[in-house]
């Protein structure tokens, strides 16, 4: 089969599916959880929608309790499955596109979750109708599951391994092609202490895996000097912010920073740290001092947890969340750490680091996901691995391992599986990344995964 060529007669359709899922802003709310409902109305709203298409098209439709669904194809006591989710990051500020519209300029769709992983998990959709509408044989089951809760814990998982059945074998498309046969380990750590400080409060981060992009907060202590003292330090560190003056002793500041994934630090500027290191610096603010000294790096070096990994690449720590106000400091850190290290040595390492300068915070581990790895010379990944490069006409970008968590670690024998292609299409027009603003995909890559999965799912299921 010309798998490309069968998609891109869906093309039409699957754009409208794509936007009705675009349009629900299924954004994890815990306030609205209900029985069927864990996750919110946002989340319920996307599952329906996704599994109704199931319907429509004539598959097997499981609701597992609102936790995920599941759409089925075949039968077989083996089965391949692919996992995607519905859960949307924060839509965030900055975007000059609706980020519920999935409007289309230049052949690119933009909109939160259009990329990560909307789009990609209605990608496995089309490939598994184009397997059924071409009547494909199979030896195994097909299952597509859509969980609601990737982007916070993947509590979804957790409750769809006790309730649900396991697929025997198969892949996520929420990463990079061609293949990802290894995730770091995904370490969160909650910092909690009272320490003295000019900071009165700050509210800065919405959730540890992205670099805060934004961050504000008041300061006492503050005069007319400090304006000009504020200026130099954006201007000398390439920053934009501003003050606006509350009294005669107070003034709130805000700094913009770049937000980005937490697997990737070191392509934001995390303006929470910039504050910190602003306010320790300038009112020698011992504290702030102390909080910077210890978060600043992203590869961990000043907490002594610095590692490169043989297979996976450097560790990286994100600051994600700073809270602070009368009740005190509340610090949440994201690290992605290679399976070179592990979980003790890192948190011996923040805690010697915060003895010694003298951070009275208690350290509690949030969560801890181990690091996947897949033997990159297995059947599975040699099958996907061909199939992308018998469409791609790749022959050069290595398999590789990343720092970003996805549904792959929950499932043994699972990997991340595209959509992402190596060196990115240029563009006249800024196309935001995951988690980042004006979210956008290009929609001919999206086809060309849609026929890459249908191959790949031949290849893996077929009789």
């Amino acid at each position: 089969m010309k798998w490309l060529d069968e998609a891109k007669q869906y093309e039409t359709s699957f754009i409208e599916d794509l936007r009705s899922l675009i349009r629900i802003p299924s954004l994890k709310n815990e306030a609205e959880a209900a029985k069927g409902m864990p996750f919110g109305k946002g989340c319920r709203d996307a599952l329906d929608t996704m599994l109704e298409m199931g319907r429509r098209e004539g598959f097997t439709v499981k609701d597992i309790d609102g936790y995920a669904g599941v759409i089925e194809f075949g039968e077989g006591e083996e089965s391949v499955g692919v996992l995607g989710h519905l859960d949307i990051v924060p839509i965030g500020e900055g975007w000059s596109k609706d980020p519920l519209g999935g409007e289309i300029e230049n052949g690119i769709m933009f909109g939160r979750g259009v990329l990560d992983d909307k789009g990609p998990g209605l990608a496995g959709f089309y490939a598994l109708k184009l397997i059924k509408d071409s009547k494909i044989p199979l030896k195994r089951k097909i299952m597509l599951i859509y969980g609601c809760d990737e982007e916070s814990g993947m509590a979804c998982m957790h409750y769809y391994k006790e309730h649900a059945e396991i697929p025997t074998m198969g892949f996520v498309p929420d990463a990079n092609f061609p293949l990802i046969y290894g995730e770091k380990g995904i370490l969160v750590v909650d910092l909690k202490g009272k320490q003295k400080t000019v900071i009165e409060s700050i509210h800065a981060g919405e959730r540890p895996n992205i670099v805060i992009g934004k961050a504000d907060a008041i300061i006492r202590g503050w005069n007319a000097h400090m304006n000009s003292v504020f200026q130099f330090y954006l201007d000398t560190n390439q920053l934009k912010g501003h003050v606006e003056q509350l009294d005669q002793e107070r003034a709130h500041i805000f700094v913009e920073g770049k937000a980005a994934h937490a697997a990737m630090p070191y392509l934001g500027v995390n303006a929470a740290l910039h504050i910190l290191n602003f306010v320790g610096t300038a009112f020698h603010d011992k504290t702030c001092n102390s909080l910077y000294e210890t978060l600043c790096d992203w590869q961990g070096k000043p907490c002594d947890i610095y590692k490169e990994g043989a297979v996976m690449g450097f560790l990286t720590m994100n600051t994600g969340v700073v809270e602070l106000d009368e009740n005190g400091i509340h610090v949440v850190i994201d690290i992605r750490y290679p399976n070179d290290t592990d979980k003790d040595t890192i948190l011996k390492g923040i805690r010697d680091k915060l003895d010694a300068e003298n951070l009275t915070f208690d350290l509690t581990l949030g969560n801890d996901k181990a690091p996947l790895y897949v033997d990159p010379n297995s059947k599975l990944v040699k099958t996907l691995e061909d199939t992308y490069r018998a469409y791609s006409q790749d022959q050069f970008t290595p398999i590789m391992t990343i720092g970003g968590g996805t549904y792959a670690r929950n499932f043994d024998n699972f990997v991340a599986y595209g959509p992402e292609f190596p060196n990115p299409k240029p563009s006249d027009i800024f196309v935001g990344g995951p988690h980042q603003e004006d979210e956008g995909v290009h929609l001919d890559e999206l086809m060309l995964s849609i026929g890459i999965y249908a191959a790949a799912l031949e290849k893996l299921a077929g009789a």
